[in-house]
Formats: C-alpha cells, structure tokens, sequence
C-alpha cells in the first residue's frame, strides 16, 4: 500500500491476540497500512498505549488529536479496556463504544464491542466487525457466514442481524497437535491429496476422529508416512469433523467464507465439493467496511480529548 502522504482523517484498528494491523484512512480511502505482532495476548494493559503509538507515530500530529476505531481481543476482559457484549440476536454492530484511556493527547482509542450468545454459551470479538463489513459490501445478503481461523465460527444472518452462531477451535487444536503433540514429530509441509483424504475421513466418521489421529503417527512410524502428506491429513480431518458438525449452518444454505489465505481457500473448496453454493471473500476489505460503518454510527459520541 502506498505511503502516507498527509495526516488520516482517522486510524482502522484491528487488534487480535497475537497482531496489530492499523490503516490510515483519507477520504474514506485506507492509503497506508503497518502490523506488528504486539498483539493483545503479549501485553500488559499498561503496555497498550505505547505499542500503538510506537507503530503509527508517523500518523500523528500534534495539531490535532486523531481518532482511531478498534475491533478484536483489545476490548476483552485481558485487554486494554473491557467493551462488554451484544447479546444476539442483533445487528453485529450497535450500541455504544468504549473509549480506551488515552495515553497520548495525538489519539483517541475508541473499542467496538463484541458478542454473545447465552445458548449455547458462544462469544466474538472482531468477527462483528467482519460480518457487518461483509454485509455493508453485500446489501441484504442473506445465508451463512463462515470464518475460517484459530477459532472458525458459522454465523447464521438474516434480515442484517447475527442470528446464531457457533464456534469451533479448529485452527487452535491443529497449532498444538501439529506443533506440541507427539504428532509433531512427523509433520512438515503440505499435500493437497492429504488434505482432501482427511476430509473425507472427518466427514464421513468424525466420531473417529481421536483415533485416526493417532494413526497418523503410527503410518509414521510403521510406513514412513510423508510428513507432509501426515501435516495435511491432520488439517483434513480436523476441518472435516468441524464440517459434519457444523452441518445445521451450511445445509440448504448459501455460504460465504470470509477469510485470508489458503485456509479459507481449503474451507470453500471443501464446501464447493458438498455442492454448497459458496462464496469466498477477504476478511481486510470486510473489516475496514465494518470499522468504517461504526465510525459513521458513531462520530458524534467519538471525540478527543487534549
């Protein structure tokens, strides 16, 4: 993205537990983007304040205090300051923001709230903002949004409001058994066909899931398994066994997945290939939409103080 050449009308935060990504947005346009991986679960809530400013200190200004919105972990319990949940069925974005305290009179932290579901008992923070990007870039849309990652959630939306959603700790649980477990002893790379053969497994038995992951190590170490091929059915299986669980959220319906990356890319051809119309789609562009959105809901409330 190309430098920035004057001083943003206002800053695009999205702050999750292991990044920071900032935009400095000009006439409604993102013309400069930074990232550093200060996310929230490396920090003290003293150490906020100091990790943004270090990371656009060539943003601001000291002839005027810049206002920046925010959505992800920073507005958890264990970040810089608590904005507490939306209770679904809602809009996924509303209500008011938290101001965060302000460290340097340049910037004004204001913190979207999340949300949450009382049955069964689901929370997000930053997916908010993602879906009401998505639905900002795709008036009236209707059907199931996917979002692949760490924790991939599908989120039913109906007439602009999160009905349900669910989560599951798929990319999680693959980061510790690929990179902890005693399967990290044969993994590395990656195999489409490994992937698709583990697909088909979680999909066709996920209650075997337990089990035909150990059996990636034992083909390791009786048949020499290909890591790689082993690193790829791991992912498989596991997205698999999300997939048949989350069967109530994709059958009959229209998916789009949001996300980066081949992850998302492996999640919408798994979908294409149970005939579910799908759609793949970038989560930055629905995230700076939904950031943008909440700034024009909110710009009289979000002020700064010198």
């Amino acid at each position: 993205m190309s430098g920035l050449v004057q001083t943003p009308d206002w800053i695009a935060l999205d702050w999750g537990g292991s990044h920071l990504r900032a935009w400095a947005v000009v006439g409604g346009r993102p013309v400069a983007h930074v990232a550093s991986d200060a996310g929230t679960g490396a920090l003290d809530r003293d150490a906020f304040g100091p990790a943004l400013t270090a990371l656009v200190q060539d943003w601001l200004t000291e002839k005027r205090c810049i206002p920046a919105f925010a959505c992800g972990m920073l507005g958890s319990r264990q970040g810089w300051v608590e904005a507490p949940y939306r209770t679904v069925p809602c809009a996924p974005l509303g209500g008011g923001l938290v101001a965060a305290p302000q460290t340097d009179p340049r910037l004004q932290v204001y913190v979207l709230p999340g949300l949450k579901q009382p049955r069964p008992a689901d929370v997000m923070r930053g997916e908010e903002t993602q879906i009401a990007g998505f639905l900002a870039l795709n008036p009236g849309w209707d059907g199931v949004i996917c979002l692949p990652g760490t924790h991939s959630k599908w989120v039913h939306v109906s007439a602009g409001e999160v009905v349900s959603f669910q989560t599951f700790l798929t990319g999680e649980t693959f980061a510790l058994l690929s990179g902890q477990s005693v399967l990290r002893h044969g993994m590395d790379g990656w195999d489409d066909a490994g992937f698709d053969d583990g697909l088909a497994q979680g999909l066709d038995r996920p209650d075997r899931l337990l089990s035909r992951l150990f059996t990636l190590r034992a083909e390791g170490l009786l048949d020499g398994l290909d890591p790689a091929t082993a690193r790829a059915r791991l992912s498989g299986l596991l997205v698999g066994a999300e997939l048949a669980a989350a069967k109530p959220y994709w059958l009959g319906q229209r998916v789009a997945v949001l996300g980066a990356g081949d992850l998302a890319a492996l999640y919408a051809r798994a979908l294409d290939g149970l005939s579910v119309p799908v759609s793949a789609h970038t989560a930055e562009a629905a995230t700076l939409a939904g950031l943008a959105a909440a700034r024009a809901a909110h710009t009289k409330e979000a002020t700064c103080a010198r």
